[in-house]
C-alpha cells in the first residue's frame, strides 16, 4: 500500500473511542452516510456533544470505513 494510505490507517487507528451517545449516528455514517441529516447532528448537539467532537468522530469513522472498503475491493481484484 502507498505511504499516504498507511498514514491514514495509522491516524484512523489512533482515534479516541467515541462517546456511547454517538453509536447509532456513527453506524449510520459507516453504513449509509448519504442519509445523515442535520437533524442527526442536532440530536448529538442536544445530547451535549460539541461540533468539533462530532466532526472528529465522523471523519475518523468515514476514513476507517473508506479504507475498509478499499481493502475489500483490492482483495477482490487481487484475488
Amino acid at each position: 500500500m502507498t505511504e499516504p494510505l498507511d498514514e491514514l490507517r495509522a491516524i484512523a487507528g489512533r482515534a479516541a473511542p467515541p462517546p456511547p451517545a454517538m453509536g447509532v449516528y456513527l453506524a449510520k455514517v459507516r453504513e449509509r452516510a448519504s442519509t445523515v441529516t442535520d437533524a442527526d447532528v442536532d440530536a448529538l448537539k442536544a445530547a451535549g456533544l460539541s461540533e468539533d467532537e462530532i466532526f472528529e468522530h465522523t471523519v475518523a469513522v468515514a476514513v476507517a470505513e473508506g479504507l475498509r472498503r478499499l481493502d475489500a475491493g483490492l482483495k477482490a481484484v487481487d484475488g
